[in-house]
């Protein structure tokens, strides 16, 4: 997809329609895949005004946010990491499409035609759905989806917290579709696919009726993250609820669900939600005798050992009373204040680089992702309240002030941040 200057703009009322993937064929084809907006990027003021709006509607009804600030930043923390390579990039769900499409394709459908755009939609939903469901039943692949099961609150930031790894698998689902669906034609229903999974991650919507047996919805995504053994590997729709029906893995919500993985990871350091995983697996790795056994805790569930089950034991998993209390940040309010005042400007400073990545030199666009990069682990220390915190953020002021000197940051941003990051040392004491 071209640089977003160059594409339509979406207005508000399209803007509102694809977050729930209510767009028409007509507004939404194209013949090409330049053409094809960046809808994910142009619907970060959607997510910003929804979440506010959740959070208004949890106020009101529980008298209580619907989620802690440590973990909704630890959730925009995952999300920023995951869109970082595509700075350098088009995504691999795009280039291995477009190269099957150009090399492989049996027959080429219309990209103009409805009944394409209506195909395409079940397509995707469809290879998401095996995707989805292979994430939780294949160890490696679930190193990467447990980033989005690792927040232990359960609100709209927590759609945006993904892994880095994932889409390394993600493409495999998808590829039979280029053997006749146009790219323009997939890379809009894979943007909304993911943008429709946006709004079912919230506890202020509760039952909706008849559209529970078609849609995938709040009450079944919370089915889906939770952590109670009757939740495990259940609900894995993206859009539409009817693949779980159909393949034996629905379960409808009946009691209190508790989110988060099995075994929690107490953290919000942006590389252990990412990577804890990997490490697990390579230990169990080189602890497992055989070949086949270590061949098993690659490709077998992430419950499996040897003399268990491909999926492991349901018995295993830790029971729940309903009663557990998530993981929080012990850092002071002072701290806290400090550390959303430092990722709103990072945030401002992420939106400005995607915006001019195409005027922006390939080592500018290095140095930012590094500062990003920098910036994210110094904020999940601070909350951590790790012991090297103080050193590493004092560490990231210099490396902030660097980088303005040598022009790699705009005296624009520079000076609106300048004040905030020469009293960092005192705050964080």
């Amino acid at each position: 997809m071209k640089n977003p200057e160059a594409q339509q703009d979406v207005s508000v009322s399209q803007g509102i329609r694809m977050m729930f993937y209510v767009m028409k064929p007509s507004e939404t084809s194209f013949q090409t895949l330049e053409e094809v907006p960046d809808y994910v990027r142009k619907a970060t003021p959607f997510f910003i005004s929804l979440m506010l709006l959740e959070l208004v509607v949890s106020w009101i009804r529980k008298g209580k946010p619907s989620g802690g600030l440590d973990d909704a930043l630890a959730s925009l923390s995952a999300g920023i990491m995951s869109r970082l390579p595509r700075l350098f990039s088009r995504s691999i769900e795009l280039t291995s499409y477009v190269y099957i499409w150009e090399n492989y394709r049996l027959i080429s459908l219309p990209w103009d035609s409805p009944w394409t755009w209506y195909l395409t939609f079940l397509g995707v939903d469809f290879g998401y759905y095996w995707f989805h469901r292979m994430a939780h039943e294949v160890n490696i692949m679930w190193a990467g989806h447990q980033t989005h099961h690792s927040s232990e609150g359960y609100n709209l930031s927590t759609a945006l917290r993904q892994s880095v790894l994932q889409i390394y698998t993600s493409w495999i689902f998808y590829s039979p579709l280029a053997l006749f669906i146009p790219p323009s034609v997939y890379a809009v229903h894979l943007q909304f696919n993911l943008l429709y999974q946006f709004w079912i991650h919230t506890e202020v919507i509760d039952n909706l009726g008849p559209l529970e047996l078609i849609l995938n919805t709040p009450s079944h995504h919370r089915v889906h993250h939770g952590r109670n053994r009757y939740c495990i590997d259940k609900n894995f729709a993206g859009t539409l609820i009817i693949w779980d029906r159909i393949f034996g893995t629905f379960e409808a919500e009946n009691e209190k669900v508790v989110y988060g993985l099995t075994h929690p990871i107490n953290t919000f350091e942006p590389f252990k939600v990412q990577f804890h995983h990997l490490v697990n697996i390579w230990t169990t790795f080189w602890a497992t005798p055989g070949f086949f056994n270590k061949f098993s805790v690659i490709f077998k569930g992430p419950g499996w050992s040897p003399g268990k089950p491909r999926l492991g034991l349901i018995e295993e998993i830790p029971e729940v009373e309903g009663k557990e209390i998530p993981f929080s940040s012990s850092a002071s309010q002072l701290l806290k204040i400090y550390v959303l005042v430092q990722f709103a400007l990072m945030l401002a400073f992420y939106e400005e680089t995607f915006a001019d990545k195409a005027v922006l030199s390939q080592v500018t666009l290095l140095l930012r992702v590094c500062f990003i990069i920098l910036t994210l682990t110094s904020i999940g220390f601070l909350l951590d309240q790790r012991r090297k915190a103080a050193v590493l953020e004092t560490f990231r002021c210099l490396v902030f002030l660097m980088l303005c000197r040598s022009g790699h940051l705009k005296p624009c941003l520079s000076s609106s941040s300048f004040a905030f990051e020469c009293i960092s040392t005192e705050s964080i004491k």
